[in-house]
């Protein structure tokens, strides 16, 4: 292991710099990170509001979509806020707590939206592939077990990510260049072994993350397959109408974390600083676009948004 710091002591706070190599940017970089963080709490709360107020979308597809967005919630505000004191303030000092924290809150978020992604495919297969049985198969009683599996799956897989790294010693550099905490890039700078930190990493997102994908991606085989075998061409173009915002949605979620990856993986040469803002891109979009894609393109979120502001206006203006 290596030797402590100067005080002999593992450091108990890091520093944040933002985005490096474009601290004199940080002031215009926060306007998009305000923009993204308002629109993903007003769409995603407009988003909950309405599907818990209105009893006819206390359907399989909305009840999903509102897990989805109290999750857009969760992890847009455990990184945006404190990046925007890091751009607005130079805020960005963290207590080891404090990091191990929002490394569990961001990991065991982004874990659950896979799971809830997983939740939706599986049921636009049930609605378009055994249409009869869907309310018995997707009863309030089996979305509540699905919710809950969810949840405990995301606790119980990240947990240990909190002891992994509350157990490293800190004796590097404190100031990490990034707008959050995240588990790999706070383990590098431990100067201790961290290979049991890199495979239950690695192992997590395999098992999660990876699986959840392979799954959506047999799903829809499945539901293709069976759309392409509908009767009729107005059959189908409903079928894949109804699957439209849901693939969306999870092309939001996964391509920005592939891109990611790839970047990390083989993009050696690419500056810190695009790491860092694409690794925001993955906080940012989904929690933003989310709302907007379902607002558009499913009819009746759409009247109900409509019909709410219509109602709001009126008494305003009585």
């Amino acid at each position: 292991m290596a030797t402590l710091n100067d005080t002999g002591n593992s450091h108990s706070r890091f520093i944040l710099l933002g985005i490096p190599g474009l601290e004199d940017h940080h002031t215009c970089i926060s306007l998009p990170f305000f923009t993204s963080y308002l629109v993903a709490l007003l769409g995603n709360g407009l988003l909950i509001f309405i599907i818990v107020i209105d009893r006819s979308l206390h359907e399989p597809m909305y009840l999903f979509l509102c897990m989805l967005s109290l999750s857009d919630l969760i992890l847009s505000t455990t990184t945006v806020p404190k990046a925007l004191a890091i751009f607005w303030f130079h805020a960005g000092t963290i207590s080891l707590d404090g990091c191990v924290t929002q490394i569990f809150f961001i990991h065991a978020t982004f874990i659950a939206e896979s799971g809830i992604l997983l939740a939706m495919a599986f049921d636009r297969y049930v609605a378009i592939c055994d249409p009869l049985h869907y309310g018995t198969v997707l009863s309030h009683t089996v979305i509540i077990r699905i919710g809950l599996a969810v949840v405990l799956r995301s606790f119980c897989v990240i947990l240990p990510d909190v002891f992994l790294v509350k157990r490293l010693p800190f004796c590097r550099s404190n100031r990490l260049p990034h707008t959050y905490c995240e588990h790999m890039s706070v383990a590098k700078f431990a100067c201790a072994d961290i290979r049991v930190n890199v495979w239950y990493g690695l192992s997590v997102l395999l098992s999660t993350v990876v699986l959840d994908a392979v799954l959506i991606l047999v799903s829809y085989s499945l539901i293709l397959y069976a759309v392409f075998h509908l009767p009729s061409r107005g059959a189908r173009q409903k079928a894949l109408g109804t699957c439209g915002s849901h693939l969306g949605v999870i092309s939001m979620f996964y391509l920005p974390g592939i891109f990611t990856i790839i970047t990390q993986r083989f993009g050696r040469h690419v500056p810190l600083h695009t790491h860092i803002l694409l690794a925001n891109v993955c906080m940012l979009a989904p929690p933003m676009l989310n709302p907007i894609i379902y607002g558009i393109k499913t009819k009746q979120i759409r009247e109900r948004v409509r019909s709410t502001f219509s109602s709001w206006w009126k008494q305003c203006r009585g």
